[in-house]
């Protein structure tokens, strides 16, 4: 009897622990079909297409289109100086600096901005604003970011659409399409967390060029208590809301690892870049 008695225990133990582990397997189940069903696989993939075989084309879409209302900037000065920045920036933090194509532009706005296919537009209001090349290479630094991240695609998927963008890029969209899509990456901020993401990354990157983040921070808070009609310059700070806790959390990033800043740019080549900007704005 006693035999039996425990026999018939250890059945009811079997049975209790396969039925807990079944019920496991099957919450487990529907579980990852639950979460495969939330993920648009069909988006996925053509995100993929896109990255691969349209950004260029998508970039030189865009880049025309702003090359048609401002005049580019030619000059050999210039565009050395600011590649200087570039490189150093790029040569310290291990980018690919071929993946990364500058543009000055001539226009009074304090604005920068990065577009598909690694292209970095820089308006000359911005570098005429900046006090200081640390404070412009901050904001390039910032705009790096968003490029070796990948927000600017991910940005125009989620604010255009895949299958736009696609028609775009194989000359199915009208030209009223292209320049609102536009406008999304010259004058609409990304999400809070990717803004968040690029400051830091670009504390990061000034770091490892040497370059003092301060400056950085100093111009956020500079051109965020700008007041009256200079604010319709400042689209860079317009579309980068909530830039004095953006400056503290970049000074809470600044771990003070720069004990030696250096100049990239001498100050008479500074000084000089921006006077030639001031004779061609007068």
């Amino acid at each position: 009897m006693v035999v039996f008695w425990k026999s018939h225990k250890l059945n009811l133990q079997s049975m209790k622990k396969a039925a807990i582990q079944g019920l496991i397997l099957i919450l487990l189940f529907f579980s990852i079909w639950f979460l495969l069903f939330q993920v648009n696989w069909v988006s996925v993939l053509k995100i993929e297409k896109i990255t691969k075989k349209t950004e260029q084309k998508l970039g030189s879409l865009y880049l025309n289109i702003f090359k048609g209302t401002n005049n580019e900037i030619d000059d050999q000065f210039i565009i050395d100086s600011i590649d200087s920045l570039v490189t150093q920036i790029c040569v310290s933090n291990e980018i690919n600096k071929e993946r990364i194509k500058i543009h000055v532009l001539d226009k009074d706005e304090v604005n920068a901005f990065a577009l598909p296919d690694g292209h970095l537009v820089i308006y000359s209001g911005l570098i005429l604003a900046a006090e200081n090349q640390e404070e412009l290479s901050g904001v390039i630094c910032h705009e790096i970011a968003h490029i070796e991240l990948n927000h600017v695609m991910k940005k125009l998927v989620k604010d255009v659409g895949i299958s736009t963008l696609l028609s775009m890029a194989t000359g199915g969209s009208g030209s009223e399409i292209i320049k609102e899509s536009a406008k999304t990456l010259s004058s609409t901020a990304f999400d809070r967390g990717l803004e968040k993401e690029a400051d830091i990354n670009a504390v990061k990157y000034l770091i490892k060029a040497n370059i003092d983040p301060e400056p950085y921070a100093d111009f956020l808070y500079r051109l965020s208590e700008e007041e009256g009609d200079a604010m319709k310059y400042l689209s860079w700070i317009n579309t980068h809301p909530l830039s004095k806790e953006r400056a503290e959390y970049i000074m809470e990033h600044n771990n003070k690892e720069v004990t030696d800043t250096e100049h990239i740019l001498s100050q008479k080549t500074w000084d000089k870049m921006k006077r030639i900007l001031s004779e061609n704005n007068s």
